[in-house]
């Protein structure tokens, strides 16, 4: 028997592969659960005495509590493998975005009087070809964007210690060994690695300061990477960073009254243009969306029939 715990009220996808999940009355005789949201810490799993795996729908797992599933032999997988295309060119999207000066020049287009329409110039657009663009973790998602950002023109350097000798080669871009040198040179820097005890936080004052001047971050990857929204918009403030683009935050929902959030609301002209922030959706699109449920779905199937279920993640 199954369980989804939150999120999908119309099941249909998961019942065509798995027959209905465990009625609400009998849920805690759950032997899989299907996780959204929902937090699995120690007071969840003890109500469920049948309990063999957890599969999350989706990525990341900020959510499970790893090491209480440890104790108590719970499988748990992640759904690592749909989304790769949607991620990767939101992220691309946004790169462009910020090189062309995009939002930028709508915010500006509005205030022009018929005289100055086309005269209008920002000072510090370079081609695209004379940019590189700094790519953390080319794994999947981080792969992709490598590859698609070559395509259409740019420099591409990744960094990625994690990845095998020879796998710069593959994608046909630069590799650096440091993050400090990665951050030292790119034009912009794009954010595709997990959420680690390594990388939780990782994008602090040091890590701006490190930055080109000027230079743009894009975050479609972990928002807790970023250390708090106070980073952002102090970078922003000072020059340091001179656009940012993320699907992702340190909070979500945002504090709204959070001076950042308030700001980009009201569109003051300090910020107008140079921040988006979009609502955690650069994974969807309405196949990627059926893809990973009817991955998951399958993946719980496995457990059930008591085979090795993919994408196992151990503490």
């Amino acid at each position: 028997m199954y369980l989804i715990t939150d999120y999908i009220d119309d099941p249909d996808i998961e019942r065509s592969i798995l027959g209905e999940p465990v009625s609400q009355d009998q849920k805690y005789q759950a032997n899989v659960l299907l996780v959204w949201h929902e937090r699995i810490d120690e007071s969840y799993v003890a109500k469920f005495d049948k309990l063999q795996g957890v599969v999350r729908y989706g990525v990341g797992y900020d959510n499970i509590d790893l090491e209480v599933l440890s104790k108590r032999a719970i499988v748990f997988c992640n759904t690592p493998d749909y989304g790769v295309d949607e991620v990767s060119d939101t992220a691309v999207g946004m790169i462009l975005n910020i090189s062309r000066g995009i939002s930028v020049y709508d915010r500006k287009s509005r205030l022009l009087t018929g005289q100055r329409w086309q005269e209008e110039r920002i000072s510090s657009l370079t081609r695209n070809s004379d940019q590189i663009i700094g790519v953390i973790g080319a794994g999947r998602i981080g792969g992709s964007v490598c590859r698609k950002l070559k395509a259409i023109g740019f420099q591409v350097v990744f960094y990625d210690p994690y990845v095998c000798s020879g796998h710069e080669k593959m994608l046909g871009v630069g590799r650096v060994e440091s993050l400090a040198e990665l951050l030292s040179i790119s034009d912009q820097v794009s954010i595709h690695a997990p959420l680690t005890r390594e990388t939780r936080a990782m994008v602090d004052d040091k890590f701006v300061s490190l930055m080109k001047k000027g230079s743009g971050l894009v975050n479609t990857a972990r928002g807790e990477i970023i250390a708090s929204l106070d980073v952002i918009e102090q970078g922003l403030k000072s020059g340091q960073l001179g656009n940012v683009a993320l699907d992702v935050l340190p909070e979500e929902p945002p504090q709204f009254t959070h001076s950042l959030i308030r700001s980009w609301q009201d569109d003051e002209s300090w910020l107008s243009g140079r921040l988006i922030i979009n609502p955690h959706s650069a994974f969807f699109s309405q196949r990627a969306f059926r893809e990973m449920r009817e991955n998951a779905a399958l993946n719980v199937k496995r457990i059930l029939d008591g085979q090795e279920p993919l994408n196992i993640i151990k503490r």
